[in-house]
């Protein structure tokens, strides 16, 4: 089966608000097997919502409207959907009871265009919303169905849980579910992770294989369709294991895990602390590593050091170093690393300094960088070039001490 969701609301058009009940339900479905290839957004206008009907009749099983269900006259996705389908509407005498106690509770007489939000289409499953007035329904038209749902995301999506999901689940001949993979690369584009395995890409069915670029990093989603978790994962491990063959050495994580949740499990289980000198990233490495519950236990502190003066009395660096090889340098990286290890007694420093930009800094250009690890046995400094504006190059620095810093700990760790 596979659906379209039409979310309606002039609102959502202008940019006032997002469509999060878009990607919540796509989600859902998706959960319960139920594939969703469209999404329209439409302001609020008969006609124009009377074409995208028109449109999604012609290619979704199931008609997901979300939105213009309310009191007012600009809620008109029942009154269209009626005038559409030629079928009227009627009042749920559950939603007018729930209506007229909530007004009673509140000492309060019922206005006329209040009972607007009981009325459903003649003959439809009504969806009763436990978190507002305004009801749902449900019913088949030609060889769609088609559902209509409430805008605001807290009577929606309980609606979609404790109503939807099960009647959609019940009108379903094949219960199949669809189980998802995340493996994620590191020192390795999307461009020449996709081109090593376009032929596995090419030639994919059940499960789907689909690249992901993010956050200086690329991921492959695998996902799969099938009648039960355990053949689903057969066929994820199957598909894993020819993608690993080929580019197994840039895949930090088979199960989705980001790399800092795996760093910081690395140093939880090795009981192993790191502590930061930041020059180039501005304490952003530290704010990554305190971002967890019991950040404390890991990383004991960090510096922000920018000035020649702030590297030499916070962490150590010696004038001759800075003289002799500046602040942008493999040694003043590494005095880096060896001085917030030292000051804050942990078993590793992770440094940065380079040129965020715009502007290059003592020869080097905007993205060059140097970054030092300290640790028990000894000290490296690594030169990265990355490009990108000042925040990006900033947040690739962290991301990429980070990974230098999980490799450090996996060497240990054997792994």
């Amino acid at each position: 089966m596979n659906a379209e969701i039409i979310a309606v609301g002039s609102e959502l058009l202008l940019g006032q608000i997002d469509n999060t009940n878009g990607s919540y339900l796509s989600r859902k479905l998706s959960e319960i097997g139920i594939n969703v290839y469209f999404h329209q957004v439409v302001g609020d206008n008969e006609e124009r919502l009377r074409e995208a009907l028109q449109t999604a009749e012609s290619r979704a099983d199931i008609i997901l409207l979300t939105g213009g269900l309310g009191p007012t006259e600009d809620d008109m996705t029942r009154t269209a959907v009626s005038n559409w389908t030629g079928v009227p509407l009627q009042h749920d005498e559950e939603a007018v009871r729930r209506i007229q106690a909530f007004y009673d509770a509140r000492g309060r007489e019922v206005t006329e265009n209040n009972w607007a939000q009981a009325l459903v289409l003649e003959g439809a499953e009504v969806l009763q919303n436990d978190e507002g007035l305004a009801c749902g329904c449900s019913m088949v038209y030609g060889s769609s169905r088609i559902v209509l749902l409430p805008g605001p995301p807290r009577e929606l999506q309980p609606m979609t849980n404790s109503h939807l999901l099960p009647l959609l689940q019940g009108t379903m001949e094949e219960q199949q579910q669809i189980q998802s993979q995340i493996l994620r690369f590191y020192e390795i584009g999307e461009s020449t992770l996709t081109d090593e395995i376009k032929d596995i890409i090419e030639a994919q069915t059940n499960p789907t294989v689909a690249p992901l670029a993010s956050d200086g990093e690329v991921s492959l989603r695998l996902t799969v369709k099938g009648p039960s978790p355990e053949s689903n994962q057969e066929m994820l491990d199957d598909m894993k294991m020819k993608i690993l063959d080929r580019v197994g050495s840039w895949c930090y994580s088979e199960g989705g895990e980001t790399m800092e949740a795996l760093t910081t499990e690395l140093l939880r289980a090795q009981k192993k602390t790191v502590s930061s000198a930041e020059s180039l990233t501005g304490g952003a490495f530290a704010d990554m590593m305190t971002a967890f519950p019991g950040a404390s236990e890991i990383f004991p502190g960090g510096i922000v050091c920018y000035s020649n003066e702030a590297k030499q009395e916070a962490v150590g660096v010696s004038a001759e170093i800075l003289e002799k090889h500046g602040a942008v340098s493999a040694e003043t990286a590494e005095a880096m690393a060896e001085g917030a290890r030292r000051r804050f007694h942990a078993d590793y420093g992770v440094s940065f300094t380079g040129a965020a930009g715009p502007d290059p800094l003592e020869g080097y250009q905007p993205g060059e960088m140097f970054i030092g690890i300290a640790g028990p046995e000894k000290t490296t400094s690594y030169f990265a070039g990355l490009g990108g504006s000042r925040s990006r190059i900033r947040m690739y620095a962290v991301k990429h001490g980070l990974y230098l810093l999980f490799q450090e700990l996996r060497k240990n760790k054997g792994g």
